[in-house]
């Protein structure tokens, strides 16, 4: 299991980032879906159990649409696309595992019909 120091280098303050993938997370955090921006919304500024959540953060070669760095979680939203892409979803899921980190993986249709409910397992997640 990597070390929180080994974390740090993969997602923290520490972490290397390619410029071509610091530009397509500025990017992404400029088009945020409707889904992201509502759990956005109830995430930013330590409104979720006073956990700190960073969106479109760059956690080793890929781009989380959410990360809390103190719970080492990843909080993946996933449209449409994702289907089409599952296999691709699951090597991000394995690495990020292998690396230390929790993935909670939400759909768009959970976020807007039911955010308490995404916002109850992203707490539970939280929870050592």
């Amino acid at each position: 299991m990597p070390t929180t120091d080994e974390q740090s280098i993969l997602a923290g303050r520490a972490r290397r980032i390619q410029d071509p993938l610091l530009s397509r997370a500025r990017e992404l955090r400029h088009d945020q879906t409707p889904a992201e921006e509502l759990l956005w919304e109830r995430l930013r500024d330590h409104r979720l159990g006073k956990a700190k959540f960073r969106r479109q953060h760059n956690v080793g070669p890929f781009i989380a649409d959410f990360y809390c760095h103190s719970a080492a979680l990843i909080v993946e939203v996933d449209g449409g696309i994702h289907a089409q892409q599952a296999e691709r979803d699951s090597v991000r899921d394995e690495w990020a595992v292998a690396n230390g980190f929790a993935v909670l993986r939400v759909t768009n249709d959970e976020v807007t019909g039911d955010i308490e409910a995404v916002l109850a397992r992203i707490t539970e997640a939280l929870t050592p």
